[in-house]
């Protein structure tokens, strides 16, 4: 029946308050910067690939990296980040891009 403070819920792990952190990131609908920091840079891809690829639907690399370079230049290194996150799949040709069945 006692209040204790670590029942409470962080702000950093709220769902509410992950889209006020990425959009930090973005300036005039660009992104700024890609973050460093690992658990920063997941927020990042899971805004990103929520936002710019739709499920069940195949990309070519051109595709992935149009999508991409409307947020950032560096569509590669973004490119990259997403297939080692596991949140975008790549054929084994490399033809073909889609978002992860996992991703939420």
């Amino acid at each position: 029946m006692s209040h204790s403070p670590e029942h409470h819920p962080s702000p950093s792990t709220a769902p509410g308050p992950l889209r006020r952190d990425v959009c930090d990131l973005f300036s005039g609908g660009r992104l700024t910067v890609i973050p460093r920091k690992a658990a920063r840079r997941e927020q990042l891809l899971a805004h990103l690939t929520e936002t710019l690829f739709t499920a069940d639907r195949e990309y070519t690399e051109p595709e992935v990296n149009d999508a991409l370079r409307t947020v950032h230049e560096d569509c590669a290194a973004l490119r990259r980040y997403l297939i080692t996150s596991g949140r975008l799949v790549r054929t084994r040709d490399g033809r073909a891009y889609r978002r992860a069945a996992t991703t939420l």
